[in-house]
């Protein structure tokens, strides 16, 4: 499985600079989240994921807050949940997901991108295939044997429990965040850098000179379109 995950400090912290579009970008997928259900986490499992992956961004209360009235006081903006799939340079693949009020500038925009840095898009399941849809949690103070000793225990289904860096990282089911999510907090964990359902690529592939270069400016273009909410891929980010 892909270790997507080795450098999350760094990865954390460049996001973190735009702190903005990142609340904005939660803001709407709250929203998006409460209206698929009752606007309360506790009987609304999608709603609950959406709060438990904004809270490692420390996305503020008044902005989940704003987001959760909207969706109680019956706005009727519609959003639509897209996919798009392309390539980057060297065999690099790239999975897109966005939340839009507007399908074709969204559509548009993705396709811009990928043409104007380095890439091309591709079809439905161009490259979706070569990933593996999962929960991923990323934390501090619990090594890989003892998480994995305690989650056996209380008879929870992972894939994997893993040593990277300095964080434990825990892949399982997506359909299974929740239980893992629990037994984790249960386990003592309080401070996750990642707790989110992701794609990871079967396979990586490593980029070096302009071809990495090419790369970053597209995933970087990419995740600053207002309706791109993730970007995954393939590509080994390790130096």
């Amino acid at each position: 499985m892909g270790r997507k995950w080795n450098n999350i400090k760094e990865k954390k912290a460049q996001k973190d600079q735009n702190t903005s579009r990142i609340y904005a970008k939660f803001g709407r997928e709250i929203y998006v989240a409460a209206r698929k259900g009752e606007p309360d986490p506790e009987s609304n499992q999608a709603l609950k994921a959406v709060l438990d992956r904004a809270k490692t961004y420390s996305v503020p209360k008044h902005i989940v807050d704003k987001a959760i009235d909207k969706a109680k006081g019956g706005d009727e903006e519609t959003f639509s949940e897209l996919r798009y799939e392309g390539f980057g340079p060297n065999g690099s693949m790239l999975i897109v997901d966005a939340l839009t009020n507007n399908v074709n500038r969204t559509a548009s925009d993705v396709r811009a991108a990928f043409g104007k840095n380095g890439g091309n898009m591709g079809v439905s399941g161009a490259v979706s295939y070569m990933f593996d849809a999962v929960s991923v949690f990323v934390f501090e103070g619990f090594d890989s044997e003892e998480t994995m000793m305690y989650l056996m225990e209380k008879d929870v289904d992972i894939n994997d429990v893993a040593d990277e860096n300095d964080f434990t990282v825990v892949y399982g089911d997506p359909h299974a965040f929740h239980e893992i999510k629990g037994a984790l907090d249960e386990m003592g964990v309080e401070d996750y850098q990642v707790a989110e359902q992701s794609m990871t690529a079967q396979n990586e592939v490593t980029l070096e000179g302009d071809d990495r270069e090419i790369f970053d400016r597209l995933v970087d273009v990419l995740e600053e379109l207002e309706d791109v909410s993730n970007v995954y891929h393939n590509v080994n980010l390790e130096e």
